[in-house]
């Protein structure tokens, strides 16, 4: 997990943006270490060559476009040190001469050093300032230190380093020499990276990639030298690199063995030819209620809980990654239709108990009454006991019929309630259906999840309507699967992208087309059941989608003939709540307004796992309850119900992780 923290300017940093820290537990070959080291550190980096030509051809409009690529070509350059190892400065005569997991770098002089060092400074000082003369002088100052006395070349650099003795065995080897060391070099704490504070929040970012890019250099670097084995004398210090964790030492001893094993070189991994998709051998019909099942489910209450603190466009940009591509807040609204996203410091179990106490109280029932309890979500990290079982626990049911979660991700509310209506015809009772999300703590460093996902619960009290009472889900229908590269379209845990939710834009976008199209059609084909004579399309009065990108779905919805003023969306404050999205933004329908009477509502959903489902359902107003507010959130005025008390994560909480 890779929690947020809010700092001590109150604002939310996200630390696994900048660190450059990788899970080496969940890497299993040097090839997957190479790939993620392409897309995180080499993919989007200029090398000094790049800069050079940028520079010579008046490529730069300004400071910052310099300074941005000089921050991503040290990381670059610092690729494998920065994720693998800790540089320890050790004099000559102390530095054991047997031992594998000590490694010296095989450097190779830069070339062309003077003249592209020469040129960034003249381009720097006849650069017009971006954004803010002073901060631009403070980053670039931390920057060309490091970019003037860089000694080597940076293109052929290999990840595992050398040991002493495969050093001493390489007569003209070259690695760094010091003639002295101060140990107590000043470096940036963890503190100081975390509370930076600037007024432009891409400067800010810079900031902290600067200080970051500082501490992998504890030594002054200008007096610095190369040098071979024989010209290093039994006082000058070597910067030894040094395993960071156990993971990573154990990585290299794989990374070595299979090398060995193949003869010098990595083992190929065996290919594998994705199936081809065939359509089922009948379609599945969607599921009408009313004439299907003898007990109707009515809708008594609708509760929300949202993540505690506002995730808004510039916090995203403060802490953007040295691997992201340019993007201002302006241009991430304008491509996902989100301004702010909520996140909670909290687990995502508190979330779900709050909301599904909220909506017990509104809907009048004892937990004894409760008959089964459902609980969609894909982002727990609970598995024993599952969250509805924990759920039944902590509201002091002795006994369910059924406690199950289930992982259907942004089609959670359909799968929920075509399980729940199922249910009730067999405890006839009323069902618990909690959808609850926390994504803010398995994003990461990747921008497309950092803009879209958000952290959030609501909960349905589903009952029977009675004899002879019409319930307020009238159709429900789910789907799963597709073409393989759909199913495997967001991918939660994903080695390759150490381990974060991983989502890749054209597959998602292909599956909603295709759902989205067979949905409209299933809903043009069926009738209304009060007005046979038009179909459920027309009989439709609002469309609430899964929130998952406003611009992709208005306009695929315009190609299946929606109007944008027929559909309801929330993501703008919200962002994407996954199995949440849909009744969080039914109740802020409410909120809003919209949904001023009972109102008969298509809900659409599909994601991860080319999962995707409907409902059609009446909405009244009546069953929504007051939001529960946890205390400091900054929400709105008015009654919350009391949540449970859980304390965040703090600034203070990861200086103790890293040891201060």
């Amino acid at each position: 997990m890779k929690p947020f923290v809010v700092n001590r300017n109150g604002r939310l940093v996200f630390p696994a943006n900048f660190l450059g820290e990788l899970d080496f537990a969940v890497l299993d070959t040097l090839d997957q270490f190479t790939a993620v080291i392409g897309r995180d550190f080499e993919a989007k980096a200029p090398t000094g060559t790049d800069i050079l030509a940028r520079v010579e051809s008046g490529s730069y409009p300004g400071r910052f476009e310099l300074l941005r690529d000089l921050g991503q070509n040290l990381f670059w350059v610092n690729r494998y040190a920065i994720t693998m190892f800790d540089k320890r400065p050790t004099r000559w005569r102390d530095v054991p001469r047997r031992r594998d997991d000590v490694f010296l770098p095989v450097l190779t002089p830069w070339e062309d050093s003077e003249r592209k060092v020469a040129a960034v400074e003249r381009a720097y000082r006849e650069l017009p300032a971006t954004f803010d003369a002073g901060t631009e002088d403070k980053v670039f100052g931390l920057l060309f230190d490091l970019f003037r006395h860089k000694l080597h070349h940076a293109t052929e650099l290999p990840p595992i380093k050398p040991t002493v003795a495969e050093f001493l065995a390489q007569p003209e080897a070259l690695t760094f020499v010091l003639p002295d060391h101060d140990p107590d070099y000043p470096v940036f704490g963890i503190d100081e990276i975390l509370d930076a504070d600037e007024q432009v929040p891409e400067l800010e970012a810079l900031m902290r990639w600067a200080m970051v890019l500082h501490n992998q250099y504890p030594f002054d670097r200008s007096r610095i030298e190369l040098r071979p084995p024989a010209e290093i004398g039994d006082d000058d210090f070597v910067i030894t690199f040094i395993p960071r964790n156990r993971d990573v030492a154990a990585f290299i001893d794989r990374a070595k063995a299979a090398r060995l094993a193949h003869g010098g070189t990595a083992a190929a991994p065996a290919g594998t030819q994705p199936p081809q998709a065939r359509e089922p051998a009948r379609p599945y019909p969607p599921v009408r209620v009313r004439e299907t099942f003898a007990i109707q489910p009515r809708l008594e209450a609708l509760a929300v809980v949202r993540g505690e603190h506002v995730c808004d466009n510039t916090d995203v940009i403060r802490n953007t990654s040295f691997s992201w591509s340019p993007m201002s807040a302006d241009e991430i609204s304008a491509k996902t239709g989100i301004r702010q996203r909520r996140y909670t410091a909290r687990e995502l179990e508190q979330l779900a108990l709050d909301a599904a106490r909220a909506a017990l109280a509104h809907a009048g029932r004892r937990p004894e009454e409760i008959g089964a309890v459902l609980v969609s979500t894909c982002t727990s990290n609970r598995l024993i006991p599952s969250v509805a079982t924990w759920l039944s626990g902590e509201l002091g049911l002795m006994q369910t019929h059924a406690s199950v979660d289930l992982v259907a991700a942004c089609a959670g509310l359909p799968y929920g309630l075509a399980e729940a209506v199922r249910l009730l015809q067999e405890v006839d009772r009323p069902v618990l259906l909690v959808c609850v999300e926390k994504f803010s703590d398995k994003i990461g460093s990747v921008r497309t999840s950092r803009m879209i996902f958000g952290d959030g619960a609501a909960a349905l009290v589903v009952a029977p309507a009675g004899p002879g009472a019409t319930g307020d889900v009238e159709v429900v229908q789910t789907y799963a699967s597709g073409p393989w590269s759909e199913v495997n379209s967001i991918i939660w845990p994903n080695p390759e992208f150490d381990n974060d939710i991983t989502v890749y834009g054209p597959e998602v976008k292909a599956l909603v087309q295709r759902y989205l199209g067979q949905m409209i059609g299933e809903l043009d084909a069926q009738s209304d059941p009060d007005k046979p004579a038009r179909t459920l399309l027309e009989s439709i009065e609002l469309i609430v989608p899964h929130q998952a990108n406003k611009t992709m779905i208005l306009n695929l919805a315009a190609k299946a003939g929606l109007s944008a003023d027929q559909l309801y969306f929330n993501i703008e404050t919200m962002g994407n709540v996954s199995a949440a999205s849909i009744p969080i933004a039914m109740y802020d329908a409410v909120r809003d307004g919209v949904i001023d009477h009972p109102m008969r509502v298509f809900a659409p959903g599909f994601g991860a796992g080319a999962v995707g489902g409907y409902a059609v359902l009446r909405v009244d107003p009546a069953i929504v309850a007051d939001e529960v507010v946890w205390p400091g959130s900054g929400a709105a005025d008015g009654e919350s119900v009391a949540a449970s008390p859980v304390t965040g994560t703090t600034s203070d909480d990861v200086r103790v992780a890293f040891g201060e």
